[in-house]
């Protein structure tokens, strides 16, 4: 799933995106780690991956988007 990066705090390594309908959806440090990033800036497209649904969902995955 593709996402826009909207918020990030390096020392924490967490942040939130915003998926293509607006939603705002929140990510962890492991979930950072997970995509071997270094860093985040805001407005960079990216790929997660999900679990979970509705209130429940939860990203497992941030990584940038490529071709």
């Amino acid at each position: 799933m593709q996402a826009t990066a909207y918020t990030y705090d390096s020392d924490t390594r967490s942040g939130s995106v915003l998926l293509d309908d607006g939603t705002p959806v929140p990510f962890d440090a492991a979930a950072f780690d997970a995509g071997g990033l270094r860093l985040l800036r805001p407005g960079q497209r990216v790929r997660i991956e999900t679990t979970g649904e509705g209130d429940a969902r939860r990203i497992t995955l941030v990584t940038l988007q490529t071709l």
